[in-house]
């Protein structure tokens, strides 16, 4: 049998952890015995669905060995490829949607014709993987392109997938916008985030306020003359969400309310892994410094994710939406 197939295998052995799960297991089933488990029925259904979820991990683990031990190759194969795929998306919500925003940076009319390039880029990619999207607010840029637009994302696996997409992307190319054709570099901030449902992160209303105003984006002649679109403030973070793309102002006050809940998870996510790598010795702030990926399209053709070095020089391919190999390099260096 193929030696890499056996690494690969183990490897995956080792990252399910079995024994830990095992010891889990029979501590949860023992409390599932006592008298008062099911007195807080909420609490009680998550137990056992925890346990249900750690033994259909700890049954594929043995299949696993036992296709190792017969020197099965083809089943092995298959369920090597499978259970890769599974711990490289096994996140909390990584089977959710996703919130999707691309904002402007340094560069100007560069940096927002960037943004439109890598809109469609990503609109793209939606269509492949046969996802859903829908924008929730759109800013036009000044003289071309965009500034800012946001959308959701809806399909399997949404959030898990284009999480890797998050971080600067910067683009490297001679210039349409003046005469001289010069090298022009300019900046965009992607950010992904995972669509999180209220009972998750609860909001109390007086912490919100709410502006109404006339719509600038597109949904037809009502969103101009009706103050249908909405900026929300969440007043103890500070955060501002603006919707306005929907014909209704119901819709956007409700498009805003799920943003703002994920914007106040990734808030405290934030936190967590600030203090999670305070404790390690290392942590390196999120900004416009720290970008994931170049696109040179001048003087040579290059698009590198400076996270897992992966790259190519099919460069139309990438801005045309192929951008899976980018996102799997990158899921399979952080599993």
């Amino acid at each position: 049998m193929d030696e890499d197939l056996i690494v690969r295998a183990k490897n995956i052995l080792e990252k399910l952890n079995v024994d830990k799960k095992r010891q889990i297991v029979r501590g949860l089933e023992a409390d599932s015995l006592k008298q008062d488990f099911w007195q807080d029925h909420a609490q009680a259904a998550q137990i056992m669905k925890q346990i249900s979820v750690l033994l259909k991990e700890i049954e594929e683990a043995e299949m696993l060995e036992l296709y190792i031990q017969e020197g099965n190759a083809e089943l092995l194969t298959k369920e090597v490829d499978r259970l890769e795929f599974a711990l490289y998306l096994s996140g909390q919500y990584d089977h959710s949607d996703a919130i999707f925003s691309i904002h402007a940076g340094q560069g100007g009319t560069e940096a927002m014709d960037w943004t439109a390039m890598l809109y469609r880029m990503y609109s793209r990619f939606v269509e492949r993987k046969g996802w859903e999207k829908d924008e929730v607010d759109y800013t036009p840029g000044d003289e071309a392109g965009i500034k800012s637009v946001t959308m959701t994302v809806s399909g399997s696996y949404a959030y898990g997938l284009l999480k890797a997409e998050s971080g600067v992307h910067r683009l490297v190319r001679q210039s349409p916008f003046n005469a001289d054709n010069l090298r022009q570099t300019s900046f965009a901030m992607v950010e992904i985030l995972p669509l999180i449902v209220e009972e998750i992160v609860p909001l109390k209303e007086d912490e919100l306020e709410w502006d109404f105003f006339r719509s600038g984006g597109k949904g037809g002649q009502n969103v101009n003359k009706v103050s249908t679109a909405v900026r929300l403030l969440h007043k103890p973070s500070g955060i501002v969400v603006t919707c306005q793309t929907e014909r209704y102002q119901g819709q956007n006050r409700e498009y805003a309310l799920k943003i703002l809940r994920s914007k106040l998870w990734a808030l405290e996510e934030e936190k967590r892994k600030k203090e999670e790598m305070k404790l390690r010795g290392v942590y390196k702030t999120p900004g416009w410094g720290n970008q994931i990926r170049s696109y040179v399209l001048h003087p040579y053709h290059m698009v590198k994710d400076l996270r897992t070095q992966y790259e190519t020089g099919n460069t139309d391919r990438v801005l045309d939406g192929d951008i899976e190999d980018f996102i799997m390099a990158y899921l399979k260096k952080i599993s």
